[in-house]
């Protein structure tokens, strides 16, 4: 069971409102639903405050949160979009009553109710000013006490402001980027670390600075996405390369294309090396294989010249060696 709770806060009685919170949430909502494939991905409550009749309380807010952690889910995934507020004594996600931000619901409290959570994996995003704070607990001199499994992702440092453009969190918008594939692997799998590192370089040291804090023993995927290159294609990166320092030797006959080619003393295709090129190409692609001294693979294979692996190649080697995929 995987269970998300989405909240954007745009409306506030007595502080300043926000006008883009609301459209996250629904961007993230919609992106975390379900995968690429259309399968089911999380089962979504949904809250949003955009008008006094929708407003979003401490209390309603404290409640789902506790309510979303509550069982022994397999990921509970919390996401806040709002106002955030930062004192000596921690920090708040600020909620429509509030009226001088120290009466939100404290982040302390929301990690307290993550830490006891039976659920496996524990994630919380927050789009919201000085939400870096979030996991430093004030009594502990701003240490970070996480139990296993939890994680946190946070728009920016603890003394930083969440920034907008055009009407959309400029984190949100790295986020439901990085959801969409830009932070996949080469199995189609999103984890919060790919995520943060997406958005990290996304980010330059001018800018806002995400911040990520674990403690986990391994990382989930979020989201499931088309991969760039088949499992069973990319499982034979160990039947063409014997060993992780392997070289492929080529010549002519793996490449079927004969443009603009004196034919004269120059090999047929054989349909087996052909095979083979097919799914070295798209190694190649992938960044998995180059060639050595040349510029393309179909000058390679011309020539008859080699391919090796990148060092990327050799780590899915060695993951598909040892059964990881």
């Amino acid at each position: 069971m995987r269970k998300a709770l989405i909240v954007g806060i745009d409306y506030y009685q007595n502080v300043s409102q926000l006008y883009g919170c609301v459209n996250d949430s629904y961007s993230v909502k919609s992106v975390l639903e379900r995968n690429s494939d259309g399968t089911l991905n999380f089962d979504i409550m949904h809250d949003t405050a955009s008008n006094e009749s929708q407003s979003i309380t401490r209390g309603e807010l404290k409640d789902k949160i506790t309510q979303l952690f509550t069982d022994d889910s397999e990921v509970a995934l919390f996401y806040y979009a709002g106002h955030g507020y930062i004192e000596n004594n921690g920090g708040y996600l600020v909620t429509s009553e509030c009226t001088r931000g120290d009466d939100g619901l404290a982040l302390d409290e929301v990690l307290n109710i993550a830490n006891k959570s039976k659920a496996k994996n524990k994630i919380i995003i927050l789009d919201s000013c000085h939400s870096g704070i979030a996991g430093n607990i004030s009594s502990l001199e701003n240490k970070s006490l996480l139990s296993e499994g939890v994680t946190i992702l946070t728009a920016s440092s603890e003394s930083q402001y969440a920034q907008e453009t055009n009407g959309q969190g400029v984190f949100t918008s790295l986020l439901v980027d990085a959801l969409n594939g830009s932070a996949s692997n080469l199995v189609g799998e999103i984890s919060p670390a790919s995520i943060y590192a997406h958005i990290d370089q996304s980010l330059g040291a001018w800018e806002q600075r995400p911040i990520f804090k674990t403690n986990i023993k391994k990382f989930i995927s979020l989201r499931k996405v088309q991969a760039p290159i088949s499992l069973d294609d990319l499982k034979m990166i160990t039947a063409l390369f014997e060993k992780v320092s392997s070289i492929f030797q080529l010549d002519p006959t793996f490449e079927p294309k004969r443009d603009n080619v004196d034919l004269k003393n120059l090999p047929k295709p054989i349909e087996e090396n052909v095979e083979k090129f097919r799914i070295l190409q798209k190694f190649n692609r992938i960044n998995l294989v180059v060639p050595i001294d040349a510029e393309h693979m179909y000058y390679a294979a011309m020539n008859s010249k080699s391919c090796k692996l990148t060092s990327l190649g050799e780590h899915y080697w060695n993951l598909v060696k040892k059964e990881r995929i």
